[in-house]
């Protein structure tokens, strides 16, 4: 007679979940304090040392390339010796990068800080969030993606108010000091609970379950890294990636600077960022919840589309378009960012995640600090975003295509 099947423990049924929290709050803290909620202090900086925007801005673009091309090296570290070590590194470099910030006096010093926070996102990153929940998860892995992901959202959401209550009172340069005990929380946080299931005896979530099709977040093929990049698929997926990428970015970046051009005030347009975070916040958690019910390629194609319909109402130079384009485009953009790395483990398998995700981000990262830094060059020389814009709506046209 066979022996009946163990039942899982309650930490094997919970720590997963606690573990996809964990990584929502690395996301929040790197992204929001590399990437989007450090755009709080762009007018302060800029009022300070009189840069060119597109002079400023080029500081993005260094990030991201930096983390682009480190990518696949992070990939292969991840895959070689785990994602809890690098985010480690990653969260203390963070925090000694936040307090020299407060001390730059050079466009050579800020290009530096921004080339090592590219160092950080490759440690401390999209890509060691991703992993180290997909380690967690076979059943609901779409709705644990979904939550980590809420993380990159999440910390536009947080960041800027913060900053902006600072800033009165201390000023730009002492409010960098502050904002990096966030990293040192996270570093913390991190020696204590990362882990991986075979570090305490547990298997991923779901695992030896039989699974239908909506539920399913394994791939059928566990292909190697050469035979993925073999696939259509592969490349379709990374033209989406860096086609939303230069325009969510360049856009989120320059949200803020763009809504103080409109008359907005500071207050007014933090807010702006909040609702682009804020709707992205939910749709990630969203979409990845409904890739494990509903077919996820039909899902992507819907999230490209609402992207590409928020990005002509904001190009259309409406003013009364201008809230709803936000809103819409941050709505798609969320559940696109999400289903853009469950699409990668859910195609290719998880054997070799790190290097697939690795060359994603490596393209994406580029094009998105591409993104950035062409918005600033093209409102120097047009005085306005407009052209940008449209950039963003062509690029987002060829993803739906794509998609």
């Amino acid at each position: 007679m066979n022996a009946p099947t163990p039942q899982p423990t309650a930490m094997a049924k919970y720590y997963p979940w606690v573990m996809a929290v964990f990584a929502l709050l690395i996301l929040m803290v790197t992204n929001g304090m590399t990437t989007t909620g450090i755009t709080a202090f762009d007018e302060s900086i800029l009022k300070e040392f009189g840069w060119k925007r597109g002079d400023f801005k080029f500081r993005d673009l260094i990030t991201l390339l930096t983390a682009g091309l480190l990518a696949p090296l992070a990939g292969y570290l991840i895959d070689k010796i785990g994602t809890r070590t690098l985010l480690l590194f990653g969260a203390a470099l963070l925090s000694v990068l936040y307090f020299l910030y407060g001390k730059i006096t050079s466009l050579t010093e800020l290009y530096l800080i921004h080339a090592g926070f590219g160092l950080v996102l490759v440690c401390a990153g999209l890509n060691v969030a991703v992993v180290t929940v997909s380690q967690w998860f076979i059943k609901a892995r779409g709705t644990a993606i979904g939550i980590a992901l809420v993380g990159s959202s999440l910390g536009g959401v947080v960041f800027p108010p913060v900053i902006l209550s600072l800033l009165p009172q201390y000023g730009w340069r002492e409010s960098f000091a502050w904002i990096s005990l966030a990293s040192v929380g996270l570093l913390v946080l991190g020696f204590f609970i990362m882990k991986k299931p075979s570090d305490m005896g547990l298997s991923p979530l779901g695992t030896g379950e039989t699974l239908t099709r909506g539920g399913t977040a394994a791939s059928p093929n566990d292909l190697t890294y050469p035979q993925a990049v073999r696939t259509l698929t592969f490349w379709a997926l990374c033209f989406v990636a860096m086609a939303s990428f230069y325009s969510i970015l360049a856009l989120a970046l320059h949200l803020f600077l763009h809504m103080r051009g409109l008359g907005f005030d500071p207050k007014t347009a933090g807010g702006a960022l909040g609702l682009l975070f804020g709707l992205g916040l939910m749709s990630k958690f969203l979409f990845g919840l409904l890739s494990d019910v509903l077919n996820p390629r039909a899902v992507f194609i819907g999230n490209v589309s609402i992207m590409l319909m928020g990005l002509l109402c904001l190009a259309s130079q409406n003013r009364d378009l201008l809230w709803p384009g936000i809103a819409i485009t941050g709505f798609g953009w969320g559940g696109l960012y999400t289903l853009i790395q469950y699409q990668a483990v859910n195609n290719f398998g998880v054997s070799h995640t790190g290097k697939i995700l690795g060359t994603v981000t490596m393209l994406d990262a580029i094009a998105g600090g591409l993104g950035i830094w062409l918005t600033g060059v093209m409102y120097d020389k047009f005085g306005n975003y407009n052209n940008a814009f449209c950039v963003f709506v062509v690029l987002m046209a060829l993803a739906l295509v794509a998609s």
